[in-house]
């Protein structure tokens, strides 16, 4: 079973790239009649609420799997189980399709613009996609039935036929089926179990309205007004229907089916029993307030066959005010290349005022030790907090007074053969330590590093040499140079790093974030990839699909007034094909 729900993650993984990557302005987010089939008390919803792209999306990325290789499923083929080679053969259809938009979504049936969404029933997930060839969809699950062995059974609810797969074992005591339907031009994927009941097949595969829609609710127009979000996409995990779920035995759909599944358990202690008393219930209806939903949709969007870029914020809510007002004093200073993707191989970058750490910390945790709380597990992990007082955090923090932030960019390097070995010609980089008085915060640290302490630096930007202290070979082509540019403590070397080093001097303190991470893969393999092939040596299939694999991404974190934010972009550029 573990075999097929791996197999199955990797289908996933293969469709979640365009679930991200949303589009457009529209209407209302409720004007979308599919949103009449998901109940208001959906643990999870993501959906695409206009029309994505889909062929203009994939001909941006398909340059990157042109160094695929052909047996990079060697191992999985070797599954003993024959719902695990169903899935790979799947996974398999997909890849070889890939390379060539056109024709994976000739493969699949797929049009060339789709609106995917994924929700659950209760506990049930649902995924539905736009299909204009439902045939050549069943083709590809044909296919998969010949490469596994495995059949399926037709079966019939209203006026919709649908096929069922049978995940689990003979010998389970649970029944687990994979299901697949079509109707008005949209496929549909579920699952079927024991609380599976027949009402609840009617809504999944688009008979039956929900009672309580998700279009009804104004959830959707109430995220993206909320948070600025674009109209198109919007995802979101409602922890208020979680924890009803948790806490009662009939409170909405999710609660029923635990209910249901906890009593038809023969043996053993009911596991929610111990929070599903009034105090618990209470408890963590107040903190599920406090913290209701994460949240997550589009604030940049732009997709053409040549390039594809998009920037997504995730956003878990908070409305404890105490806990929100600690964090954001604790934000500190991010360099500003760090939002360009395109000026970096490798960047990183944390945001920190350190005055502020110790102080922030211990506002949370007293607030987290009010009000006292009664519900077991709460109160004995409050009891533990207690005992964990970040007070002492100042002495530590105190070295390191007026510090607001550090940064580390790799913004080129070559590499080159030597004697049948690599090594570094050049490397332009820049390290950065932002700070009140960062010549103050120097002279503190040379006690420390007996190696400096004959280094003197002048506020006026000009550099030291570093390489006779660090003892650096010249071979080695690396010059670091340390520096103090405006309120900037820096090492760099290279001319691109003396050039960013400059810039940044004219960087005042703000605070701004508290990280950022950003890498340009193609800038990191191709150069190494390129001296693998120069030597002689043979290039592992693996890595021969990251030469030129031209895609830049960016993470992030930082808290605005509405919670904590994870933010991500991505951009991919269409490449020749080999």
């Amino acid at each position: 079973m573990k075999k097929i729900v791996i197999a199955a993650a990797i289908i996933a993984a293969g469709a979640g790239g365009y679930w991200y990557t949303q589009n457009g302005a529209g209407s209302s987010a409720s004007a979308n009649p599919l949103l009449d089939y998901v109940p208001a008390d959906t643990p999870l919803f993501s959906g695409q609420l206009t029309p994505f792209p889909l062929k203009a999306y994939l001909q941006s990325i398909s340059g990157n799997y042109q160094q695929y290789p052909s047996n990079a499923l060697t191992e999985l083929d070797e599954l003993d189980s024959p719902m695990g080679k169903f899935f790979v053969s799947i996974y398999q259809q997909y890849m070889e399709g890939i390379k060539d938009p056109a024709l994976l979504l000739k493969t699949f049936g797929l049009p060339d613009e789709v609106k995917p969404y994924i929700y659950t029933l209760g506990a049930l997930p649902v995924f539905k996609i736009d299909v204009n060839q439902v045939d050549a969809f069943w083709a590809v699950l044909d296919k998969a039935e010949k490469d596994s062995g495995v059949s399926h059974e037709m079966r019939k609810i209203g006026d919709v036929d649908y096929r069922a797969y049978m995940l689990s074992d003979d010998s389970a005591a649970e029944k687990v089926e994979l299901l697949f339907a079509q109707k008005d031009g949209i496929l549909t994927m579920t699952f079927s179990t024991s609380l599976t009941k027949p009402d609840l097949l009617e809504m999944a595969f688009g008979i039956k309205k929900a009672p309580q829609s998700l279009a009804a609710s104004g959830i959707l127009d109430d995220i993206i007004k909320t948070h600025g979000f674009k109209n198109n996409s919007i995802s979101f995990i409602n922890h208020v229907e979680i924890v009803k779920a948790l806490t009662s035995a009939d409170s909405n759909l999710l609660s029923q089916q635990l209910t249901l599944l906890l009593a038809s358990e023969s043996t053993g202690e009911n596991p929610l029993a111990e929070i599903r008393t009034p105090e618990c219930r209470a408890e963590l209806t107040a903190i599920a307030a406090n913290w209701p939903r994460t949240v997550a949709g589009l604030t940049e969007f732009s997709v053409s066959e040549k390039e594809s870029h998009m920037a997504a914020s995730f956003v878990i809510e908070t409305k404890n005010q105490p806990i929100l007002a600690a964090l954001q004093k604790m934000r500190g200073f991010i360099p500003a290349h760090m939002d360009d993707i395109n000026s970096t191989i490798f960047s990183m970058a944390i945001g920190l005022d350190v005055n502020e750490v110790a102080p922030a910390l211990t506002a949370i945790w007293d607030d987290l030790q009010k009000p006292q709380l009664i519900c077991a597990p709460l109160a004995q992990w409050q009891s533990e907090l207690s005992q964990q007082s970040p007070a002492m955090l100042g002495m530590f923090t105190g070295m390191a007074n007026g510090v607001k932030g550090m940064s580390v960019s790799l913004l080129d390097f070559k590499m080159t053969t030597h004697d049948q070995d690599y090594q570094l010609e050049s490397v332009d980089a820049l390290v950065s330590l932002s700070a009140e008085n960062p010549a103050m915060l120097f002279n503190m640290v040379k006690p420390f590093a007996p190696m400096l302490a004959d280094v003197q630096l002048a506020d006026n930007g000009d550099a030291t040499d570093l390489s006779p202290i660090l003892m650096l070979p010249p071979e080695l082509g690396i010059k670091p140079m340390l520096a103090i540019k405006g309120q900037h403590l820096v090492m760099y070397s290279g001319d691109k790093g003396l050039q960013l080093a400059n810039k940044l001097a004219a960087e005042k303190l703000s605070t701004n974030g508290m990280y950022s991470l950003s890498a340009d893969y193609g800038k990191m393999f191709t150069p190494m990839l390129t001296l693998l092939e120069m030597s002689g040596e043979p290039v592992p299939e693996e890595m021969k699909m990251l030469k030129d694999y031209n895609m830049r991404v960016k993470m992030s974190f930082d808290v605005n007034q509405q919670g904590l934010v994870i933010g991500s972009v991505a951009n991919s550029k269409a490449t020749e094909k080999k």
